[in-house]
């Protein structure tokens, strides 16, 4: 068995966890219990990706081909001619119709078509200044940019996103079966109205007719609610709303392999649990409201990843870590092996194994960050080209699971791979940074990862030439009142791991950060 087989087979839990406070809500979706994606939903959020709104044509720009388009945005959108969509013409004329209340049909089965515009024509030979148009938000404010938008709607449901002024049916590329995708087209186009394309999606596999209707329909229902509002508002304003944060990330993520969604607010539970039983209702018992005086984030032990996770070094098990800088072009990331203790014949082997272990923390990382653009990784020089190749091979499969588009090339010459990946939210970003404890005015890395650097330097020690020399950890009182408290403590953790009970010693004397490990003679080991 391979080895990719074999990783196949180990079976994940996923769980999903949603924080609401007074003016946003967090969402944390946990992978066999580590954090892999984080996300915040403000109130104040009006141009969310997905968003449909009626806008004016603020001026065409010939030379990049090109409008600029007041959506409500300090501002203005950026609308590019390939980004229109063929059925311009049509959309116009429909919004036309509709806004003065000429047409009161709006399921387009006897809407007269116009021609679809010239792929390759100018900007100023199909809008105008002042124009009415309805367009969706493809891409978040960033940085000083405002949004990027398209004229070419597209509504998303479970199952299927549908495209009005379309009539074409595609499939996602991920179903691979040639059989599927043609049982597939052949459903959608007997239950298809006339105006409609669609798109069917990769969670479609395998469903019946009747579930694919339903989600059909839902989204024709949307249509009609959207429709109703363009007669009567303003420009610009939002018409059509993209499902909340939660039941988008329910959505696309949604699968057989949730195990929890924890809700800490009454009324979003109410909703996630309304949803859940909307396009899965044999896993609404998996919705779960929690009631406790902890903390949710706290509970579920994702404050503490969210600090060792989002800090400029990256740390990874025996000793391995990432530095992850950003630059105004590109994100650069660097592997290291630190100091690591293993039982690797040689440093071939010792590099395959800290570059797949960093692989995995990587697009765990670019999903957590939700970094896009361009990222290039400097990994640990491998001399064998099989073991490159194999590398690549598991960049490529722990990146599966990420919705962003993303493009992985092969590593260069000189041991780089590069990566795109969408971008269409700006980037999450936590300091995680605080005030050094030892002195004033300096920042040091959240003293809360002390802990994980001491295991660390334990774990190297007990397999070193001191293991049998006893190990004592000298600390600050503070520091050894917390690894030695509770049931179990974190010294009785590692006397169950290593099968060595650790001396603790608290010294008035040192720095809150500070620790020393000694043998016991009293020499300083570490």
């Amino acid at each position: 068995m391979e080895w990719r087989d074999e990783y196949k087979l180990i079976q994940v839990n996923r769980e999903l966890i949603v924080r609401s406070s007074s003016n946003a809500v967090d969402f944390a979706l946990l992978k066999d219990g580590k954090l892999t994606e984080l996300h915040k939903e403000e109130d104040s959020n009006d141009f969310a990706v997905g968003d449909i709104l009626i806008a004016k044509v603020r001026k065409p720009v010939t030379g990049l081909n090109a409008a600029f388009v007041n959506v409500g945005y300090e501002k203005d959108a950026f609308l590019h001619y390939h980004d229109l969509g063929p059925q311009l013409a049509s959309m116009l004329k429909f919004i036309k119709k509709v806004s003065t209340g000429k047409l009161k049909d709006y399921s387009l089965s006897n809407f007269q078509f116009e021609e679809d515009i010239d792929k390759n024509g100018s900007i100023n030979d199909v809008i105008k200044a002042n124009q009415s148009l309805l367009v969706q938000i493809v891409k978040e404010p960033i940085s000083t940019k405002g949004p990027r938008i398209s004229s070419e709607l597209s509504i998303a449901g479970r199952y299927l996103v549908m495209v009005p002024f379309s009539d074409r049916v595609s499939v996602s590329q991920k179903i691979e079966s040639k059989e599927e995708k043609d049982r597939l087209k052949r459903l959608v186009r007997s239950i298809k109205p006339k105006g409609f394309g669609v798109i069917i999606r990769t969670v479609a596999e395998g469903k019946k007719v009747a579930e694919l209707d339903k989600d059909l329909q839902n989204l024709l229902n949307k249509w009609s609610v959207m429709c109703n509002k363009i007669q009567r508002a303003p420009h610009p304003s939002k018409v059509l709303v993209e499902l909340t944060r939660a039941s988008s990330i329910l959505r696309d993520v949604f699968n057989d392999s949730f195990t929890g969604i924890h809700v800490d607010d009454e009324t979003l539970f109410e909703q996630v649990k309304d949803y859940v039983h909307e396009i899965a209702p044999e896993k609404e018992s998996i919705v779960k409201l929690y009631n406790s005086t902890v903390p949710i984030f706290e509970k579920f032990g994702i404050e503490r990843q969210i600090k060792t996770s989002f800090g400029r070094t990256a740390s990874m098990s025996k000793g391995a870590y990432l530095i992850i800088e950003h630059t105004e072009a590109l994100h650069v990331i660097d592997v290291n092996s630190g100091n690591r203790s293993n039982k690797a014949k040689n440093q071939e082997d010792t590099a395959l194994e800290v570059n797949l272990l960093a692989a995995s923390e990587i697009a765990r990382q670019l999903r957590l960050r939700d970094m896009g653009g361009i990222i290039v990784v400097d990994f640990i020089d491998m001399g064998k080209g099989e073991h490159r190749r194999r590398l690549f091979d598991h960049l490529r499969d722990e990146m599966k699971d990420d919705r962003a588009k993303h493009k992985i090339l092969p590593p260069s010459k000189f041991g780089l791979i590069q990566i795109t990946r969408q971008r269409v939210r700006p980037e999450m970003n936590i300091k995680t940074s605080e005030e050094n404890p030892n002195g004033s005015g300096q920042e040091v890395e959240a003293p809360i990862v002390l802990i994980d650097k001491i295991n660390a330097d334990l774990e190297k020690l007990l397999k070193g030439p001191a293991k049998d020399n006893g190990i004592i950890l000298n600390i600050h009182p503070f520091i050894a009142a917390y690894l030695t408290k509770g049931f179990p403590s974190i010294r009785s953790k590692w006397f169950l791991e290593h099968k060595r009970w650790i001396k603790i010693q608290p010294r008035d004397a040192y720095t809150y950060l500070e620790y020393r490990f000694k043998n016991k003679d009293g020499k300083t080991i570490y």
